[in-house]
């Protein structure tokens, strides 16, 4: 999908479910706001330059968490430019310490490096993109440090990872804790007494029907509490797709043990399915191929799911 200028010098950047959808303000001195993920930063950077933007003139990066499909191109982009980074406070908490795991990128054993971060964003800050205001609304539960932006002149909302149109963000309660779910119904909440015609969220594209959406989320939220099962499925089930997409295709031989060196595989099934670890891999995985989402050839897997 191309850029999309969704108020004067403002455009949208859709990427995707791999990459988080990000944002640039072009001016001499340009705003981005997220920056996707790392080993795709060639053609972020060949969007952005694309609009006329410099990215050695990027004045300001605005984060909305600080999960590695939001944050990838960081790095790089103050290397070239030596621009601030600002970001919810307890993000910029856990980019100071070098907190890797509350960013989850140890956890998911995802590709991401450390930023210097100069501001630190709160709940009820008015932030200027170049003309544009938006108001700074803290929605924790997806992740501890997560923002949305809104333009109440426009009626616009950048949600992010806090409200998608069909679905919900992965909830990760090892890293979270026990009241994410909760917590998370309690952002949808405010989002409901905005004002709302357009909404950009983090993956996928715009839509007008924020309250049929944030529905749907807090539905599925509802359902993730009554039965905390669900959540340890949906987990396991984005995450294998998500890690098939990153690294393009697997060898079929070896993908459950590579996912039981990692942190997350062997404590989600440990914390909601009795440490039942390959029957519930080969559940899934049979689950997946049977429905056409993964594909087998020569030894390989790999997902149909568009990056």
């Amino acid at each position: 999908m191309a850029p999309v200028e969704i108020m004067e010098d403002l455009f949208f950047i859709q990427r995707g479910y791999l990459n988080g959808n990000h944002f640039v303000y072009r001016s001499e001195d340009p705003i981005l706001i997220d920056t996707a993920y790392k080993s795709d930063f060639d053609t972020t950077a060949a969007i952005i330059e694309g609009l006329g933007v410099r990215l050695s003139r990027t004045r300001l990066i605005v984060n909305t968490h600080c999960h590695c499909d939001h944050v990838g191109g960081n790095k790089m982009i103050q290397e070239k430019s030596s621009c601030d980074i600002a970001m919810h406070k307890v993000g910029k908490h856990f980019i100071d310490t070098r907190d890797d795991w509350s960013t989850w990128w140890k956890y998911y054993r995802q590709d991401a490096d450390f930023f210097g971060c100069a501001r630190a964003l709160d709940d009820g800050d008015k932030l200027a993109v170049g003309p544009h205001e938006f108001h700074v609304i803290y929605t924790p539960g997806h992740s501890s440090d997560g923002i949305v932006l809104y333009n109440s002149k426009e009626k616009i909302l950048i949600s992010s990872d806090t409200l998608w149109e069909d679905d919900l963000a992965v909830m990760t309660i090892r890293v979270e804790g026990s009241r994410a779910c909760f917590s998370m119904l309690e952002s949808l909440e405010k989002l409901e007494k905005l004002e709302v015609e357009w909404v950009y969220p983090g993956h996928g594209r715009p839509f007008g029907n924020m309250r049929d959406a944030i529905s749907k989320a807090k539905q599925k939220l509802l359902g993730f509490v009554s039965n905390p099962r669900r959540i340890g499925n949906d987990l396991i089930k984005k995450i294998i797709i998500y890690t098939l997409m990153m690294r393009k295709q697997v060898d079929e031989g070896s993908f459950f043990q590579d996912l039981m060196l990692t942190h997350w595989f062997k404590e989600t099934v440990e914390f909601y399915f009795e440490g039942a670890y390959r029957a519930k891999y080969d559940g899934i995985m049979k689950s997946f191929l049977q429905r056409g989402i993964v594909k087998r050839k020569e030894g390989k897997l790999y997902t149909t799911v568009k990056p």
